[in-house]
């Protein structure tokens, strides 16, 4: 696998095309969490606002592929001069419906540089080694197996194969969870990059960017997919085509309800999915 200095993931491939015409982490994963949410998100198409959390993810992604694509050409890498890119991101990607920070962006633009300044100075990975890919773009083709193919964005792939995931949360991860909860994209990524690369990872990251008071990195490595999670990824992928095909789309209320996009769609839901 090469570098591929990709467009931005959102349009490298078609993410408003049909549930159907392509599988993908994020789609599995919102099936998982709660079909009726998958309803609204991927057939009805609802409009969503962006939350102040959601945008300080997203350029904090831009800026960590930045600084890995400038590491790859060996270019200059360091804090200071991945501030201006941070500020340009910041000022530029910012939605046209705005945002309701509540009187708060110059707050959570601190702390988001402040992750960042926080993990260019602890992370794990060396400043001069020379990334497999970044933000590449795989695809893995199901047809034998009657299922859409499989898309996805890999974040990184370091030196030997090792896939890294970069996540921002507000609290610290419970390391002895975080391995189950990022299963299925896990092992989606470790299927693409043996798709693309015709041999298996030599491991996986998930670093996780803590947006606490004091910034926190925790890092977690992983080891290569087995055979039991690649057959876990297959039984999800079988049942999302089948509960889409059946419009199975039933709501799963829990904790994750409070700070859902489709709330108040999902008080209204009447029992059916016309």
């Amino acid at each position: 696998m090469s570098v591929a200095t990709l467009a931005p993931p959102v349009q490298a491939y078609d993410r408003q095309s049909g549930p159907l015409d392509y599988l993908s982490a994020s789609r599995l994963k919102t099936w998982q969490d709660c079909r009726l949410k998958f309803y609204f998100k991927y057939v009805e198409r609802l409009p969503t606002a962006t939350s102040p959390a959601l945008f300080v993810g997203q350029i904090v992604h831009k800026v960590l592929q930045q600084w890995n694509l400038r590491r790859w050409r060996g270019e200059a890498s360091d804090i200071e001069t991945l501030w201006p890119v941070f500020s340009e991101h910041w000022l530029q990607d910012q939605p046209e419906d705005g945002i309701d920070w509540k009187g708060k962006e110059d707050e959570q633009k601190e702390k988001a540089w402040n992750m960042l300044e926080h993990y260019l100075e602890q992370t794990p990975i060396p400043l001069a080694e020379k990334p497999e890919a970044v933000e590449v773009v795989v695809e893995r083709d199901f047809i034998a197996a009657g299922l859409p193919p499989l898309k996805g964005v890999i974040d990184l792939v370091r030196q030997g194969g090792r896939i890294v995931d970069f996540k921002t949360t507000a609290q610290t991860p419970n390391v002895k969870q975080v391995a189950h909860l990022n299963e299925i994209q896990l092992s989606c990524y470790a299927v693409l990059y043996r798709e693309a690369t015709g041999h298996p990872e030599s491991g996986m990251e998930l670093h996780h960017l803590v947006k606490t008071k004091t910034p926190k990195l925790v890092v977690t490595p992983l080891s290569p997919m087995t055979p039991d999670q690649g057959r876990r990824l297959m039984a999800v992928m079988e049942s999302y085509v089948q509960g889409v095909e059946a419009e199975d789309f039933v709501p799963s209320p829990g904790l994750h309800c409070s700070y859902c996009d489709f709330f108040d769609q999902c008080r209204a839901w009447k029992g059916g999915s016309k």
